[in-house]
């Protein structure tokens, strides 16, 4: 089969339709517009400051630690989190928001104390998920963040491995104040935009509640049973 090429299509949906007994369906469905929408009313008359303060408390129910910084402080605050974890390997995304927020500056100091910086390369393939997988932190920036849930979205890219949230001990999100929105509405409405706008999604979108756990055995809650343990949210001031 050549590569992107669908065969027998028509001759499979026709048995498809017949197997179901009816004709064809060859139009595209109408979206029906709803006269009520309150998917769209929850927090809505918030502000940024308002949805930061549902973002922190939820968080203190998904066992997330929150902390605050200015651009100006963010190193400062970063190498705090680090230090609290006594981490000597870090993994990170191959984002240009590490150079726009001087984080990559933070990185040469850690480099310079002997803590392991490894930024995700794509040229490198597998070996990225094995020290993923390896490292005591992972960071990266959340594309946006649902106050309701306490949940960052991360679109993965080139760069932007899924592994770098998922595999290391403990994770750490870049969450800048102005990518806070009330609630999943509008992160669905937002990658729904960008698929019409650019004709795309992201290979993979996660969204990512704190630090994993489970309560499948006996409906008892643990912490930490299959990905980080703990997790971070650093919120920069930004607006």
């Amino acid at each position: 089969m050549a590569n992107g090429t669908v065969y027998n299509k028509e001759k499979f949906l026709n048995q498809v339709a017949k197997s179901l007994g009816r004709q064809r369906q060859t139009k595209p469905v109408l979206r029906p517009k709803w006269k009520h929408q309150p998917q769209w009313d929850v927090y809505q008359d918030l502000s940024q400051d308002g949805l930061l303060e549902v973002l922190k408390d939820q968080c203190t129910r998904i066992h997330t630690e929150v902390a605050m910084a200015t651009i100006e402080t963010l190193n400062n605050v970063l190498a705090k989190v680090v230090g609290n974890y006594q981490a000597e390997t870090i993994v990170s995304w191959a984002d240009p928001r590490f150079t726009e927020y001087g984080i990559d500056q933070y990185f040469e100091q850690a480099k310079a104390t002997e803590i392991d910086i490894h930024i995700w390369d794509t040229s490198k393939g597998e070996e990225n998920v094995k020290l993923a997988e390896k490292a005591d932190i992972g960071i990266t920036f959340a594309d946006m963040t649902l106050a309701e849930s306490g949940t960052v979205v991360l679109l993965s890219d080139n760069g932007k491995g899924r592994s770098v949230s998922l595999l290391p001990k403990y994770y750490v999100a870049i969450i800048p104040k102005s990518t806070i929105v009330p609630r999943m509405t509008q992160a669905t409405y937002y990658i729904h935009q960008l698929q019409e706008e650019t004709g795309k999604v992201p290979s993979c979108v996660n969204f990512i509640s704190g630090p994993s756990n489970s309560a499948d055995i006996e409906m008892n809650l643990v912490v930490g049973v299959h990905g980080p343990v703990k997790a971070t949210y650093i919120i920069i001031e930004d607006k």
